[in-house]
């Protein structure tokens, strides 16, 4: 399982708003880029239509997607990304974006990168219509590759009762020794979780912590 990790020197992660990052992935992320791996994040949107404007608010409208832009270079910083590429489609719309256009930005990534792993979400299962759609588009792209040419992905999956349809995750990663980078990750996106909301008005102890983002999960796409 670990050599899974050890041997990607490219990665690729595709996912549509800033914080997609934080929960799910930013631990193997920064365990992958201890190792040595060179991680590129093309995200799709700014989440320029979030809901949410800080608590108390100190965004809005106008000054989220700037504000948005911010926290996700704050975040990456706190991963260890370096190649954060800011693709400027448009929030909650990925679903009605022309298909070829999108497949045409993977596909550009792709062959510019040439990973041997990407990341991204599962599609059909990632509950937001903006996650489902930047899944597919990648699915989709890389599907259209000769098998020998295409590089494995993890997908992240939360849909309400996802492990009926596709199983339990294949790929369980333990990310305790990255927890602080973790945390800081999630915590740079300060417009959307705001430390107390994140967790329940008073702080986790490290176990809660540990037990609650401590480990992420991956499906393993099966193209065949």
């Amino acid at each position: 399982m670990h050599n899974q990790h050890s041997q990607h020197h490219r990665i690729l992660v595709v996912f549509p708003h800033p914080d997609d990052e934080a929960f799910g992935a930013s631990g193997t992320l920064a365990k992958h880029i201890s190792g040595g791996a060179q991680v590129t994040y093309a995200c799709l949107t700014l989440g320029e239509m979030g809901r949410n404007m800080g608590i108390p608010p100190f965004a809005n409208r106008v000054t989220l997607p700037a504000i948005r832009k911010e926290e996700l270079e704050a975040s990456c910083r706190a991963i260890g990304i370096q190649d954060l590429r800011m693709l400027g489609f448009q929030d909650k719309m990925i679903e009605f974006e022309d298909q070829q256009l999108l497949d045409s930005r993977i596909e550009a990534l792709l062959e510019e990168l040439r990973p041997s792993l990407v990341i991204t979400f599962y599609p059909g299962y990632s509950v937001h219509p903006d996650h489902d759609a930047t899944g597919a588009s990648v699915i989709r792209t890389i599907g259209r590759l000769s098998a020998d040419e295409r590089p494995l992905v993890h997908c992240i999956a939360f849909a309400n009762n996802h492990e009926q349809a596709i199983g339990k995750a294949d790929l369980t990663v333990d990310v305790s020794a990255f927890i602080i980078q973790k945390m800081t990750s999630i915590r740079a996106h300060r417009s959307q979780f705001q430390a107390a909301e994140l967790v329940g008005s008073r702080e986790l102890t490290e176990e809660e912590i540990l037990g609650r983002f401590g480990t992420e999960y991956f499906w393993t796409y099966r193209f065949d």
